[in-house]
């Protein structure tokens, strides 16, 4: 305490830490070696490796129930695992969760803003929770506005704000002590498409400027789109990891065929060539498409009913890898 017992202002800069060896090159945003995490008698995390490096965006994707909120949980001290280790830019946690957790920046899947005050009270007030220097603060709170696109907003009511913009309030809250990892659960969970274009915009900025994002989301496009390498999640474990074009070649191939409203024989005959070939299969609607599609049927192109070829996505490799379908956006 300082004189007449007002608190002292931290000394160092907001957003570091005064270990110089967090964030050196060298060490990891993140990294996880074999976490597990049980609930009675469901194991939600089993065995799961991570090691994210700094100055990248790293993108959790995969179906509900995956495990992908119970490892962000982890990650903020919030959920203890079972077994395993869990570090943050070098501090392990959750023994050095507090210090951890000073260097990152949340965005929750939920709206959890206080409906009663303006947007520059709600960022004023996690500026000094998060112990930016009351002379830096007003810096802090108009540099997250101008991020968050919400400067011509800082004055009013959160419960006045649209969909989207509560959306960006809560990223330019995470941003608003500079920190070094940001972790987003679902960042546009509930958006519509122009909306989602919006925060796709930030986060794409984000990057540019060297943050280290670790995102969860089930939307597919938005892995491909922003992430620079991607985890496949089910079942409390990776299943594949890689950048989106590494996925994408490793598991759906070059090209996948399509076959438009077959009857049931054709159907069945498709199935059970590509099944002969080892070529995976899905439905897109009354469509059935086979990956690796420029594998099946080499020595008999001709086939008595017609198809179409399209380049392969992840989400492909999505419905390849957990068996399930792309949930609507």
């Amino acid at each position: 305490m300082g004189k007449a017992g007002r608190p002292v202002e931290p000394s160092e800069s907001f957003g570091h830490s005064l270990d110089p060896a967090v964030g050196a090159p060298g060490i990891s945003a993140l990294k996880l070696v074999d976490v597990r995490k049980r609930y009675g008698h469901l194991q939600v995390i089993d065995g799961l490796h991570l090691d994210v490096p700094q100055g990248s965006i790293f993108s959790l994707l995969g179906p509900n129930g995956a495990g992908k909120s119970t490892t962000m949980r982890m990650l903020v001290g919030q959920t203890r695992s079972d077994s395993g280790s869990i570090s943050v830019l070098g501090h392990p946690v959750p023994a050095r969760a507090r210090e951890a957790r000073s260097l990152m920046g949340v965005v929750p899947q939920a709206d959890n803003s206080d409906e009663e005050i303006t947007v520059r009270e709600c960022l004023q007030g996690f500026a000094a929770l998060q112990r930016v220097p009351r002379r830096e603060r007003n810096a802090a709170v108009d540099r997250a506005l101008e991020l968050a696109r919400l400067t011509s907003r800082a004055d009013s009511r959160t419960d006045r704000l649209s969909g989207g913009m509560k959306r960006r309030l809560l990223i330019a809250r995470a941003l608003v002590h500079r920190p070094r990892l940001v972790l987003l659960d679902e960042p546009t969970v509930g958006l519509d498409p122009q909306m989602r274009q919006e925060i796709w915009q930030i986060l794409a900025e984000l990057r540019a400027e060297g943050s280290t994002m670790v995102m969860t989301t089930h939307y597919i496009e938005e892995a491909e789109r922003l992430a620079d390498r991607v985890a496949v999640m089910a079942a409390g474990r990776v299943v594949a990891e890689g950048t989106p074009r590494e996925l994408v070649d490793r598991y759906a191939g070059s090209d996948v065929r399509e076959f438009h409203g077959l009857p049931p024989e054709e159907d069945a005959l498709v199935r059970r060539l590509a099944d002969e070939a080892g070529l995976p299969v899905r439905n897109v609607g009354h469509t059935l498409a086979v990956l690796r599609g420029e594998r099946l049927l080499k020595d008999r192109a001709a086939l008595p009913f017609a198809s179409t070829w399209r380049r392969p996505n992840l989400e492909d490799v999505f419905v390849t890898l957990t068996g399930e379908e792309v949930p609507a956006g």
